[in-house]
């Protein structure tokens, strides 16, 4: 087995193991409980599941049929309205029983999938292809955010893992994708990023040989609390100095697709 295949396994593992994580809240529920609101706005718990589902079926056509991904990629994005209502409504039109079904057999196959694909492959998404490594990292993140979202409903604080490597990496990684995605110019300089891991180790990036004017500091959750748009940087401990990081820090965004909203500041 090459370094890149245990590689690869090991982060689907992780990957599962954060799947297993947003199981066990979901497992249980009554249709009650699929319906609540969650923080992102109009979103309900079954819609965080459902869009999970539909996303690692899609992620299943790019490992494996990347011509009908491109297709079906390019008819959603020609169609006019929310390019997300025909998956919610999907959700919505099941019993929160069959939307758990849906995902778990989606997530299955997708790793399954990926366990299956070429470490080198360049795998087709929604903006430029990416390594093999990162599409399997995108969907940790994905999966960790959403979760996230159901978590805040059932008022279950996150507990942080060093699963939040892979998150963070991402978060550093799109910084220019932040910029590109509004239509703005993505500035010359380098921000450190120095953060405090749950284990206590320190975990950076950025560093060029001597230390850059701009910084942001402070715990690996709430770094990917913001570059996740799931936290307000106000309602961090971050430490965020220089114009470069605090602009960054106000448009920072992981994952693919528009310009998220993010999430206003909590009440005081």
């Amino acid at each position: 087995m090459t370094s890149a295949s245990t590689a690869l396994d090991g982060i689907l593992d992780e990957l599962e193991q954060e799947h297993a994580e947003l199981d066990r809240l979901v497992a249980g529920l009554d249709e009650a409980g699929w319906d609540l609101p969650t923080p992102a706005e109009g979103w309900q718990v079954r819609d965080q599941i459902s869009h999970l589902a539909f996303f690692d079926d899609t992620a299943t056509m790019a490992l494996t049929d990347p011509p009908g991904f491109a297709a079906a990629a390019e008819a959603a994005l020609a169609r006019a309205g929310d390019p997300m209502q025909e998956h919610l409504d999907r959700g919505r039109d099941m019993p929160g029983k069959d939307v758990l079904s849906w995902w778990r057999g989606a997530r299955k196959v997708m790793v399954g999938a990926a366990r299956s694909a070429d470490p080198a492959a360049r795998v087709p998404w929604f903006g430029p292809p990416m390594s093999l490594m990162s599409f399997v990292t995108a969907r940790l993140m994905e999966t960790w955010a959403h979760g996230l979202d159901v978590a805040d409903t059932f008022g279950v604080a996150p507990v942080p893992s060093a699963r939040l490597r892979h998150v963070a990496y991402l978060g550093v990684r799109a910084r220019d994708y932040s910029y590109l995605v509004r239509g703005l110019e993505v500035p010359a300089g380098t921000v450190l990023v120095e953060l405090t891991a749950p284990d206590g180790d320190r975990w950076s990036w950025g560093e060029d040989g001597g230390e850059p004017a701009d910084s942001v500091r402070g715990p690996a959750l709430d770094f990917c609390l913001v570059v996740t748009q799931r936290r307000h940087l106000a309602d961090t401990a971050l430490v965020v100095e220089g114009p470069l990081a605090t602009e960054w820090m106000g448009i920072a965004q992981a994952f693919a697709g528009g310009p998220g909203p993010g999430r206003p500041p909590r009440p005081a």
